[in-house]
């Protein structure tokens, strides 16, 4: 697939996320909830975990925001669903390096979707859209 084919690709996943997006609501009891805001662009995310026994088993978001922020929101909230803390961590982790252009470890998970979101790490300025749910979903985790 040439680069502009993927390019592209990558562009309709992340509208898709944007336009409909998964796990969009709040977890109503038992919930950890987090809230955090990019006072730089004013994307907001408002971000639901249920988390038992070390396992991740709901997550759910709202917030206003760009589509790097709000199609993050919906893939982070699918790939952490029935992860542990551990793992979810680590994809945190994954995450992070993707978006710093750094190396890390493409085996060690499908990333499905998330891989949608590695373009991102060309333009700066759009970074901490892609991470502010993922930030929110590691606070949330070791609250628990």
């Amino acid at each position: 697939m040439s680069f502009n084919n993927l390019d592209q690709l990558y562009r309709s996943v992340i509208m898709d996320h944007y336009k409909n997006p998964r796990n969009k609501g709040e977890i109503d009891e038992g919930a950890v909830t987090i809230d955090m805001n990019n006072p730089t662009c004013g994307d907001r995310i408002h971000l639901t975990l249920q988390v038992e026994d070390g396992i991740v088993k709901d997550a759910k978001f709202d917030g206003e925001g760009c589509s790097i922020s709000m199609s993050s929101a919906s893939m982070m909230t699918q790939i952490v669903k029935g992860k542990t803390v551990e793992e979810a961590e680590e994809l945190a982790d994954i995450f992070s390096k993707m978006m710093l252009g750094e190396e890390f470890d493409e085996d060690k998970y499908d990333l499905g979707d998330v891989e949608a979101l590695q373009g991102v790490a060309k333009f700066p300025a759009r970074i901490k859209c892609a991470t502010l749910a993922w930030k929110a979903m590691e606070k949330g985790v070791k609250a628990e």
